[in-house]
């Protein structure tokens, strides 16, 4: 068994302790928590410590709190040569504190602590200074996820960045045709087979392949009555922004 002590608390650090919890090959020595009560439903509370000096020995400690306290956790870390990680998409390797080993043991999905996730399709992107702790590394990951790779820190600034682009804008514009929908009482449900088959198309065709629409089509009828129909401002704008984006990207291509 690989022993494994988790640091936090948080969406990444829960879904984490779920996972290793049903691997045959992890076992969870402690959950560091400021707050004990935060991951009592997940482990028993003998195993939470509120304090580093309380951590015992591990063969790896995944820190997984927000990025700007990661510096700052590694070197309260009360030890020296152990195989210490963080969990970033976009923080470098570099910032943990060099009296340990360094790793980055990044899962690439959303997270939220309401809804469950199948870790085996979540891709985990690894790092580390040296081969022995990959192997370590490569293995725990495995025994949770059929997807593992080998990514540089700089590497995974463009992964985060381009998840940002599919994950977090892609949302934000689900949100505002919600509220296009639901301002002209139109239920939004209407609009998710849509949002699924679009999803799925990306399997087989790539996203340039699978662009369709009014821009792509360069329809400027259909363009400038859409844009009449907006009211708000911002929304006019995004409009008019990812419209120019589809429309420069065709004369890239």
């Amino acid at each position: 068994m690989i022993k494994i002590t988790i640091i936090g608390s948080g969406n990444v650090a829960q879904h984490l302790i779920k996972a290793f919890t049903k691997s045959e090959q992890i076992e969870i020595v402690q959950v560091f928590s400021r707050k004990k009560e935060s991951v009592l439903n997940l482990v028993n509370a003998d195993r939470i410590v509120t304090e580093f000096a309380n951590l015992h020995e591990s063969d790896l400690y995944i820190i997984s709190v927000s990025d700007d306290a990661i510096s700052e956790v590694s070197e309260q870390l009360p030890f020296k040569n152990q195989l210490v990680v963080h969990t970033s998409g976009t923080t470098s390797i570099d910032v943990l504190d060099s009296k340990n080993r360094k790793g980055v043991f990044y899962p690439l999905q959303t997270f939220s602590k309401a809804k469950s996730v199948d870790f085996s399709i979540i891709p985990i992107c690894l790092e580390t200074e040296n081969p022995g702790d990959y192997t370590i590394l490569d293995t725990i990951a495995k025994s949770i996820s059929e997807a593992v790779f080998s990514i540089s820190s700089e590497q995974r600034k463009s992964l985060h960045v381009s998840a940002v682009f599919v994950n977090n804008f892609t949302n934000h514009l689900y949100q505002i045709g919600q509220e296009i929908c639901e301002n002209n009482q139109v239920p939004f449900d209407i609009l998710k087979p849509l949002i699924l088959e679009t999803a799925d198309k990306i399997k087989f065709l790539s996203p340039a392949d699978a662009q369709t629409g009014p821009a792509k089509r360069h329809d400027s009828t259909t363009i400038e009555a859409h844009l009449n129909y907006l009211t708000d401002e911002n929304q006019r704008n995004i409009y008019k922004l990812l419209t120019q984006s589809i429309q420069h990207n065709d004369k890239t291509l």
